[in-house]
């Protein structure tokens, strides 16, 4: 786990991590700016002010910080800590950041810090949060160890809150929306015999995202460029309320052989996104 120092969160550090010998040719201008829009001496202050903190305790800090309000709807869904069973959480991801500590917050202070994100590699540096990670490169050289690190989680004594996008949401067609919902969830949920507990989270980043987001996708840019902006986005969203709003479990048994897994999670993307329409 990183070591938290008054520079935690180093660019430069994480560039040579990331591209070796190579990265002495990513020119100072880019790494000047790549931590500007990281914000990285902002980020790097409260992981020292917060650094006497982990785990669900140090999300809910990050929540004080961001001074984010959530209304919460459905919190009688949550299935009871005490009942013996393990829970697959799944929401959609429309920021990309503060969802995913306000979510981890809610569910972690529910059972007591026992639940494990799945989460980009990259989030391995933020000291408070690693010990409730799972960490998944897909473009890197971990992507051969993903299905084993998935079965790990799955197989553990932990409820596991999942992002079935893989990414944050997109503009599609003038509306914020996950991409496809992929089908691991379902296939280990059922393998495992995990309830699945689906949540709708409100909330939307910057035109300015998605027109990065849109700009790489017509270009064909597989790097995802947009993923750079998300703490900047983060930062946009401070002082706000978001609505959270909990459905009641699924159970895994209703995952049989009528529909695929892939058209199983595509029904509980669909699920999710209309609890979002109720009031």
């Amino acid at each position: 786990m990183t070591e938290i120092t008054e520079k935690t969160i180093d660019i430069d550090h994480i560039l040579k991590g990331k591209m070796g010998s190579k990265a002495k040719f990513v020119p100072k201008f880019a790494r000047n700016w790549l931590k500007r829009i990281i914000h990285q001496d902002e980020v790097n202050a409260f992981l020292w002010d917060s650094r006497d903190k982990t785990g669900v305790e140090w999300l809910e800090a990050t929540l004080r910080y961001l001074d984010v309000t959530l209304e919460i709807e459905g919190k009688e869904n949550l299935p009871a800590k005490d009942d013996g069973r393990l829970y697959t959480f799944v929401s959609n991801h429309p920021l990309g950041g503060a969802d995913g500590v306000a979510l981890g917050a809610i569910i972690g202070k529910q059972y007591d810090g026992r639940f494990r994100y799945l989460v980009n590699d990259l989030l391995m540096n933020l000291p408070g949060l690693a010990p409730l990670c799972i960490p998944i490169n897909k473009t890197g050289h971990q992507s051969r160890n993903f299905p084993a690190m998935v079965e790990a989680g799955f197989k553990s004594d932990h409820h596991m809150l999942m992002f079935p996008a893989g990414l944050c949401s997109r503009k599609i067609n003038g509306e914020i929306h996950d991409l496809d919902w992929k089908k691991t969830f379902i296939t280990k949920s059922v393998e495992t015999q995990r309830d699945v507990v689906p949540i709708h989270f409100s909330g939307e980043n910057s035109d300015r995202f998605y027109r990065i987001a849109n700009i790489c996708k017509r270009l064909g840019i597989k790097f995802n460029i947009a993923m750079l902006f998300l703490v900047d986005e983060m930062y946009k969203n401070v002082h706000k309320t978001f609505r959270v709003t909990i459905g009641k479990p699924i159970p895994w048994q209703t995952f049989d052989k009528s529909k695929s897994a892939t058209q199983w999670a595509l029904h509980v993307e669909d699920i999710v996104y209309q609890l979002g329409k109720e009031k």
